[in-house]
């Protein structure tokens, strides 16, 4: 029978031996306690990573608003960590053994191709920034992300999208996916105001799916390579070239920005991309897609709230409900990620010991 692309080969300790022995039958599968990557400390670090996202929000919200050209940041940001990654790639040898693993998984149908895209959802993802946010404002552009982060996460994780297998619905789950919505609509109530097209609030929800499916894709490729680098470089190089695109047909219609802004600070983006991208790929395996999408979102609050109150956009200050809302999200994380059931299968990973990964 042939194996289904996209699913991992068996490893040797779970083959089948040639014993006769009475009894059960041997029971063949990962778990999730296998990892050595305690729990609470998996989801402390998706939170720091979503901190990072919130930094780099910020870093490219400005850049873009210099250069009045979403589509030259956007690239800008996405190309400068891709010549990150290929130099730390040409640098050490083991990110380059992940890389020939990763073409070896997908010539013997380990991996699916299409499992190679992730990148293309953190383009759409930056592209629906440019074309939603001033219409819809920040605040319900992330009402909606999160909404679509929240849903792929619950779908993905009860499909076995993501490297870790299945993680089957369970009251916990569910309830820390409907707090973390009332969260983060509580955080940004006040700022919701007017009414919009509710047609124009699809794009950034369908850039929330996009955005947990990215991070299953991510964590496969992860996995399939046992390289955060490789399914880092990958993730920059296929929204490189995506956005690359889009910025040419951009510039074709509306010409280029005047200037370059000449502040080094603006052009950071693309290396805290790089960190937050590789710790997702690896924190994946272990939290899963839902509680990984809950964490960034409870992450991206806590962060905005700190730079909110450190360094100031505007002269708005900041309200209870925007501290309330970030609280409410760090308190669905914890509830989304307590156990109902006793064991989760995890698909299994080939082992790796040449290699440290960059993330860590």
């Amino acid at each position: 029978m042939s194996r289904s692309p996209g699913r991992p080969a068996p490893s040797r300790s779970e083959a089948p031996t040639a014993s006769s022995s009475p009894g059960p039958a041997p029971h063949h599968h990962v778990h999730a306690e296998s990892s050595r990557l305690p729990m609470w400390l998996a989801i402390a670090l998706v939170i720091v990573t979503g901190a990072f996202v919130a930094l780099q929000s910020r870093i490219n919200g400005e850049l873009a608003r210099r250069l009045e050209d979403f589509s030259v940041a956007a690239a800008i940001s996405f190309g400068s960590g891709l010549l990150i990654l290929l130099a730390v790639a040409a640098a050490w040898p083991a990110g380059r053994r992940g890389l020939g693993r990763l073409r070896d998984a997908v010539r013997t149908d380990h991996l699916a191709w299409w499992m190679l895209l992730g990148g293309v959802a953190g383009a759409w993802f930056v592209a629906t920034q440019g074309m939603a946010v001033g219409v819809l404002g920040v605040a319900l552009f992330t009402v909606a992300i999160v909404a679509g982060q929240t849903l792929g996460g619950v779908v993905f994780d009860a499909i076995g999208l993501g490297p870790g297998g299945r993680r089957p619905l369970s009251p916990t789950r569910i309830a820390g996916a409907g707090l973390a919505l009332v969260a983060i609509g509580w955080a940004v109530s006040a700022q919701v105001a007017g009414a919009v097209p509710l047609w124009l609030m699809l794009l950034p929800f369908s850039a929330g799916v996009g955005a947990s499916w990215q991070q299953a894709m991510n964590g496969r490729v992860r996995t399939a390579s046992s390289s955060a680098l490789a399914a880092t470089l990958l993730n920059f190089l296929v929204g490189t070239i995506v956005l690359v695109v889009v910025m040419l047909a951009h510039a074709a219609s509306v010409g280029w920005p005047d200037s370059l802004p000449t502040e080094p600070w603006l052009y950071a983006g693309g290396a805290v991309g790089c960190v937050f991208i590789a710790a997702q790929a690896v924190l994946v395996r272990r939290v899963g897609v839902l509680v990984l999408a809950l964490g960034l979102v409870a992450g991206q609050l806590a962060a905005a709230l700190a730079l909110d109150l450190l360094l100031p956009t505007s002269d708005r200050p900041v309200g209870f409900p925007t501290v309330g809302g970030t609280v409410l999200a760090l308190v669905a994380v914890a509830l989304a990620s307590i156990r109902w059931r006793p064991a989760k299968h995890l698909a299994a990973e080939a082992p790796a010991p040449d290699e440290v990964s960059p993330a860590r």
